[in-house]
């Protein structure tokens, strides 16, 4: 395995502050002492050439995963060996075999082009020159900047700087790559040439990590999730099965010549109504098949029109979460 996660523990010691002025003095005198545990013993394996989405909402214990994985953050207990290194103890070796890019935090320098600052790449990994023009050649070609990495870094749009970050972030062609929120922000045209270039660079055997919240990428790139929730693994799975995890539901737009009735019926859950000729429907296939659904409303009605879809994962997730919080209340 290329990344080997077991029983990763992160506590954060904290102080306590009143909120009143009297609270707030006896606090510089006595603190009382707060202890947040960030993750709760989480355990995962990662291939090598495997590109996996690592989801949770705000405060699940994403980042905190990402910075031990970096090697920024010692974990409070647990191991992690990657490539056979444990990061926090070998950073120095472990950095240079990995890259990261982050869609808020820029590598680039605001005042110079992107390619004097490919150059100070180079010269911080120790890149040979034959391989750094080799794979700098590649990359280029690859986004189609070879006109943008000349002009200063302020002049470039979203999209363009985004491209060169992850120009930066590959010139020491990096076994692993850490992704975190990398198309923020970009049009639908920049969003599709980034989600390219990373199943490019995943067809060539780099591995990524993947950590977002637009699940359009989640879709577009992950074949697998693994999902936490309160510093805890909820699901780690293929995305097919994640999709599963709702059980065999159809999203259903149907539109009808005539008037549509109230649809009440075991299986069925209307989830928006456009018109009296409009619907948006839940259809769940375990309860009433699709050709018995299309025989119901054929008999009622002129189907003029009918789109069916899979549920989408963002609600596949918000369902895995409510039940993992339903199964904690109990």
């Amino acid at each position: 395995m290329l990344i080997a996660v077991e029983n990763l523990t992160k506590t954060y010691k904290t102080y306590e502050r009143g909120s009143t002025f009297r609270e707030t003095l006896a606090s510089l005198l006595v603190r009382k002492t707060k202890y947040v545990e960030a993750l709760k013993g989480i355990s995962f394996n990662i291939g090598k050439g495997e590109l996996v989405g690592f989801l949770g909402p705000n405060g699940a214990g994403k980042s905190t995963t990402l910075k031990i994985l970096t090697g920024i953050l010692h974990p409070s207990a647990g191991t992690a060996n990657i490539m056979g290194y444990t990061p926090w103890k070998h950073r120095k070796k472990y950095v240079a075999k990995i890259g990261a890019v982050f869609g808020q935090k820029s590598q680039l320098l605001w005042d110079i082009p992107p390619i004097d600052a490919f150059y100070l790449n180079k010269a911080i990994y120790g890149i040979p020159e034959r391989q750094f023009h080799q794979t700098l050649d590649e990359m280029v070609e690859l986004l189609n900047v070879s006109e943008l990495i000349r002009k200063p870094t302020r002049q470039l749009s979203l999209g363009e700087r985004m491209k060169c970050e992850f120009i930066m972030a590959m010139l020491h062609r990096p076994e692993i790559v850490f992704l975190d929120e990398p198309t923020i922000g970009l049009d639908v045209v920049a969003k599709d040439k980034i989600r390219e270039f990373i199943l490019e660079m995943n067809r060539n055997g780099v591995t990524f990590i993947l950590t977002t919240h637009d699940l359009g990428d989640v879709e577009h790139l992950a074949r697998r999730i693994i999902l936490i929730n309160h510093g805890e693994l909820v699901f780690d799975d293929s995305l097919e099965a994640l999709r599963r995890f709702s059980g065999a539901k159809k999203i259903i737009t149907l539109t009808t010549h005539e008037p549509l009735p109230d649809i009440e019926l075991p299986g069925i859950t209307v989830t928006k109504k456009t018109s009296d000729y409009n619907v948006e429907l839940e259809l769940d296939l375990a309860v009433l098949e699709l050709n018995q659904f299309i025989n119901i409303i054929s008999q009622t009605s002129l189907i003029s029109d009918l789109l069916v879809q899979e549920p989408e994962i963002e609600t596949v997730i918000k369902d895995l979460y409510q039940q993992e919080k339903r199964s904690k209340d109990e």
